[in-house]
């Protein structure tokens, strides 16, 4: 195992805060595997980059000799997390949440080591406490407590509707740190006031508190608002590797380091190399490829990765993908029709012409041909291409 200064590095690279931090050194100094655990909602099938922030973390546990614990919130994914909310959630059934949970499964071991992870579902503690275990969870906080985190102050506040359940969520939360002893809770920021409560039920049922390890939420590929797939600016894991590759290479070239020092295992020495290189003039491009080809080959292998850069290479020998891109950005009130977005931003003289390229499959978005239904996402940022030789770089902005 290495130095507790060693692992301390490791453990707050990329990270937002560590709570707290002496009482984490007083464990690391045990000289003892940590119990290490991360809770995901099986709200979607589907992860994107974002969502990977937190399980790059547990790796750098697990690289750390330290037991991870993946667990999959399958009670707490019929709450509904009310993190960040307006309105209040409409949960899911039992069956949805197992059956994305199923697929959370496959998608997570593409970073995690499968022999030294925990696998744990809520419901395995949840469905057994009886109706006085579970008034004697909700005794441990009062409403006035729970509503000094920020959203429910808000919805309050504004006479907006908060629903009883949304209360439990936050304690079933912490309590999972109970039922699993855990000594490391993680998660994003918006998460801060449930990965406290943690702490507290904890000290409430005799245990040592856990310490919390908060990680920014990433931005997605328009910099600005956080990874969602409902903003089109995601990069999904399970997406085919071309697509992923291309949205990579095509980021703006002052996301790159966020994205190298929360997605990618080089070292940190490395990644300041290569921003020394940049900064000497080397092409942001072929930085971006490194990154590129470490994404792609971790959830499709070294094969696809490879492919995936050699098809880019040939179009860029063709004179199909230009080095040096344009930026066009596009006021619109919602999101919009592909065929109006590409004639909005100048890459077709009308938006006839525009219909006519989408018939005959002359329009590519992030390098996959598109038809006249792809609806552009408000927010969303795209490598665009309207026949051979019109291409930008189109962010659609909310006017």
């Amino acid at each position: 195992m290495k130095s507790v200064e060693e692992q301390l590095a490791l453990i707050k690279r990329g990270a937002e805060e560590v709570l707290v931090e002496s009482e984490l050194v007083e464990k690391l100094k045990r000289g003892q595997p940590l119990r290490i655990k991360a809770g995901f909602d099986p709200t979607a099938p589907d992860l994107h980059l974002g969502h990977t922030v937190l399980i790059n973390k547990l790796r750098q546990f697990q690289e750390l000799g330290h037991q991870v614990i993946f667990l999959i919130g399958d009670f707490t994914g019929m709450i509904g997390d009310p993190s960040g909310k307006s309105a209040t959630r409409p949960p899911l059934t039992r069956e949805q949440v197992l059956a994305n949970a199923e697929t959370y499964k496959s998608q997570v071991f593409k970073i995690l080591d499968p022999s030294k992870t925990e696998v744990a579902f809520n419901s395995a503690w949840m469905d057994k406490m009886g109706p006085a275990d579970f008034i004697r969870l909700t005794s441990q906080y009062t409403v006035a407590r729970m509503l000094e985190r920020d959203d429910f102050s808000k919805r309050y506040s504004t006479q907006q509707p908060i629903a009883i359940h949304e209360f439990l969520y936050p304690l079933v939360q912490g309590y999972d740190s109970v039922a699993l002893r855990a000594d490391v809770e993680l998660g994003g920021t918006d998460q801060k006031f449930n990965l406290l409560m943690g702490r507290e039920l904890q000290r409430g049922y005799g245990q040592v508190s856990q310490c919390v390890v908060t990680m920014p939420l990433l931005e997605g590929l328009d910099g600005v608002k956080k990874m969602s797939k409902s903003l089109g600016n995601y990069i999904g894991i399970q997406e085919a590797p071309g697509v992923m590759y291309n949205k990579l290479v095509s980021m703006p070239d002052a996301l790159m380091w966020r994205y190298f020092e929360l997605l990618s295992f080089r070292s940190m020495e490395e990644i300041a190399q290569f921003k020394s290189d940049v900064e000497k003039g080397a092409n942001p491009r072929d930085v971006k490829i490194k990154l590129a080809e470490e994404i792609v080959a971790r959830f499709h292998g070294e094969e696809a990765a490879a492919s995936a850069h050699r098809s880019a290479g040939n179009r860029m020998k063709e004179g199909e993908l230009p080095e040096d891109l344009p930026e066009v950005e596009v006021m619109a009130a919602e999101d919009m029709p592909i065929a109006a977005l590409l004639n909005k931003a100048g890459l077709v003289k009308n938006s006839a012409m525009a219909r006519d390229l989408l018939g005959a499959g002359g329009v590519r978005v992030d390098g996959q041909v598109v038809d006249r239904s792809y609806i552009y996402k408000v927010g969303a940022t795209h490598v665009c291409q309207a026949g051979k030789k019109a291409f930008a770089r189109i962010t659609l902005k909310l006017e």
